[in-house]
């Protein structure tokens, strides 16, 4: 009986011990792998910080670029709707613009109707600014001047009433032509130095974007 008593006291008390030492060795693997990972953490969190530092400059070069190309693509867009609305309604369109508020818009010209329903404008992204390159505009059928072989008379040159007269404006007429007096060239730079050129095409009958205004 006093035999088995201690052999009993002496396999529970390896037992403890080696629950004790499981413990142990648990806590110890558990506080090495959570400092591990605060290390990994770290590490990644640096290695991020790398990466960003050197990538910012391009990926802000990418955006502007994005910005610069769809506000392109929007005039010119602008363009064709304004050619179409000029022979579908027998109206002359002005695509007008307002470089200094960097603003752009399309209007019917007044006949029968005072207002334009369908009129639209826009504000350039920032960032962009928008320059008429050559700036061109319509002069009065009054202050036209003729040489004495031309023997036309004022009356038979049509008046033409821009939306802003005092505003660079691309005209479209019904015949689905550009007006002559209309800006030739405009260009869009971004705050990077990019530009793009909304030209006139060889034609002359429509617009296109250049990347440079040759």
């Amino acid at each position: 009986m006093i035999l088995r008593t201690r052999h009993s006291g002496y396999a529970h008390g390896k037992q403890t011990q080696r629950l004790t030492s499981q413990l142990h060795v648990s806590r110890f693997t558990h506080h090495a792998l959570s400092g591990f990972t605060l290390i990994e953490l770290i590490l990644v969190m640096a290695l991020l910080t790398i990466v960003i530092s050197l990538t910012a400059p391009r990926l802000s070069r990418f955006f502007h670029g994005r910005t610069l190309d769809s506000e392109a693509r929007r005039l010119l867009a602008l363009t064709r709707s304004g050619q179409s609305r000029a022979v579908a309604e027998g109206l002359p369109m002005d695509l007008w613009i307002d470089a200094e508020e960097g603003s752009f818009g399309l209007e019917a010209e007044p006949s029968y109707d005072t207002s334009d329903n369908k009129a639209v404008d826009f504000t350039l992204d920032s960032g962009l600014q928008l320059e008429v390159v050559n700036k061109t505009m319509v002069a009065p059928a009054n202050t036209l001047t003729m040489n004495r072989a031309q023997r036309i008379s004022t009356a038979s040159v049509p008046k033409v009433t821009l939306v802003h007269a005092n505003l660079p404006t691309i005209r479209f007429l019904p015949d689905g032509s550009i007006g002559e007096a209309s800006p030739q060239m405009l260009r869009l730079t971004s705050s990077d130095g990019g530009s793009l050129w909304l030209a006139q095409a060889k034609d002359g009958l429509s617009y296109e974007i250049k990347t440079s205004d040759k």
